[in-house]
């Protein structure tokens, strides 16, 4: 954040030495002041406005006086505080009170704009949909209205992150990993229809000019002037460079034009019978190997399946190379006699790359090995299945059959936050129903036995929800064959 004069940034650091809880500090709150003709160098906002926990700059008022913040400053819950200006820095933090605010991820990802009064942030709420959503807060006769959630439009399945406001406050930018784009987190943009925060336009990837296959945040324009700044890992030594934008004039029109021009493309590409047009198929090659010898599998089938079914062999390397059309999402099936199959779904749906390489690890058939079931979902907080997860349990039933003497063990787990118990009955839950799910299709339950484990065997960090996800797995393995 740049205050309203444009003479002092404002970043959040996390895992410096500096910082208030050390390296393990999920971030402070550092900044920078503009010397005339570049920023000087970065410095701690000190113990005031600091602690252990996760702190952040999220807005000003106009005058500057006032400052706005990610953290309550009180451990026992998250929430935004308010700090005003003093003769010698910033006063200690007041707690705002937003009823009904509520946030299970350890980041407050916010953005506050006093020229609509709005306070929008990214959090894992009470209604949220996907592992963060947008929320917005409106300060109304002095009070802070509960959170609204922006909806479908803008929210997925997955993540959306960081969300700032345009200076009028009529559009929205963020962060998003749900959504087809460059690379992990892409920034988009969508212009708000009413005031109901909860109808907007079709958000619109803000392009190359911006979006890598790295992981872009925090896009933020700077008042008084023609820039923008956010966040970038693509070739960062750490975890996020800041980075100026320049927009080029009419920058969204052009943008929202392309994407308008991508959707008639699409719909002429389903009319059209045969695709014959090279530009309108999408490559996709690869490898398949053995996953303990790493030797290379020939004659192996590659399945896509959509409406229309496309299938690949693998060569004497290993490799395959196949095009079909890039107007569907696809299940790919990777079968080998002696192996545990491959499952995964490719959504192709996109002009903005034209090709993808796919390899694939086929484990053989043998007691110990494990298959995470990375396609099987469940609804937020429930043991029931998301019908998405269909595809790959039916393959599961499929290798069952086709290999009548092998027997599995199922295993579910969670992420380490919440009550452990509460986890580990989950988890258990989460197997059973899994188990009755193969029942159902006519696989034998003295063949399925199955165990859960909670949040007690991570397979990764659980300190971010990026890798929280990996951990909140369903797997099988093998133990009989």
């Amino acid at each position: 954040m740049i205050t309203p004069d444009g003479k002092v940034m404002y970043f959040t650091v996390a895992g410096h030495s500096s910082n208030i809880g050390g390296k393990k500090d999920l971030g402070d709150i550092w900044y920078s002041v503009w010397l005339g003709d570049q920023w000087g160098p970065a410095v701690h906002g000190g113990k005031v406005i600091n602690d252990a926990g996760y702190d952040a700059v999220i807005g000003f008022s106009h005058d500057g006086e006032r400052m706005f913040l990610a953290n309550n400053y009180n451990a026992a819950k998250q929430g935004i505080a308010l700090s005003r200006k003093t003769g010698d820095g910033w006063s200690a933090p007041e707690f705002i009170r937003i009823p009904y605010f509520h946030n299970r991820s350890p980041y407050t990802l916010a953005y506050f704009s006093t020229t609509v009064e709005a306070l929008v942030f990214s959090g894992e709420s009470f209604t949220t949909v996907g592992a963060e959503d947008i929320y917005v807060s409106l300060l109304e006769q002095g009070q802070w209205t509960e959170p609204i959630n922006l909806g479908p439009r803008i929210n997925t399945s997955h993540q959306e992150w960081a969300p700032s406001l345009s200076a009028d406050g009529k559009t929205l930018y963020f962060s998003s990993n749900g959504r087809r784009g460059y690379g992990s987190f892409d920034i988009f943009f969508s212009e708000r229809l009413d005031d109901t925060w909860t109808n907007w336009t079709v958000p619109v990837n803000m392009g190359a000019n911006i979006n890598t296959e790295g992981r872009e945040l925090y896009y933020r324009t700077v008042p008084g002037a023609k820039i923008a700044i956010y966040t970038s890992t693509q070739n960062s030594d750490g975890l996020g460079d800041i980075k100026v934008f320049s927009p080029p004039p009419n920058l969204k029109d052009s943008l929202i034009a392309q994407k308008l021009d991508t959707v008639v493309q699409l719909v002429e590409i389903v009319r059209e019978k045969p695709i014959t047009a090279e530009e309108k198929l999408f490559r996709v090659y690869g490898r398949v190997t053995d996953a303990k010898t790493g030797s290379p599998l020939r004659g192996v089938s590659i399945v896509f399946k959509s409406d229309s079914t496309f299938s690949a062999t693998t060569g004497r390397n290993g490799e395959y190379d196949i095009k079909f059309p890039s107007v569907n999402e696809y299940s790919v099936n990777v079968e080998e006699e002696g192996y545990i199959g491959n499952f995964e779904k490719l959504d192709v749906r996109t002009y903005e790359m034209n090709s993808l390489e796919m390899n694939f690890k086929l484990q053989p058939i043998e007691i110990g090995a494990t298959v995470n079931l990375k396609s099987v979902l469940f609804q937020q907080s429930t043991p029931n299945l998301l019908p998405e997860s269909n595809d790959e349990l039916d393959q599961v039933v499929s290798f069952l059959k086709t290999n009548p003497k092998v027997e599995i063990e199922l295993s579910g787990h969670t992420d380490n936050r919440g009550n452990p118990e509460h986890n580990k009955n989950l988890s258990e839950k989460r197997v059973q129903t899994v188990k009755a799910y193969l029942v159902s299709k006519g696989i034998s339950s003295r063949r399925i036995s199955g165990k859960g484990y909670g949040g007690t065997k991570p397979i990764a960090d659980n300190r971010t929800e990026e890798t929280r996800r990996l951990n909140r797995r369903v797997e099988f393995t093998i133990v009989k064959d």
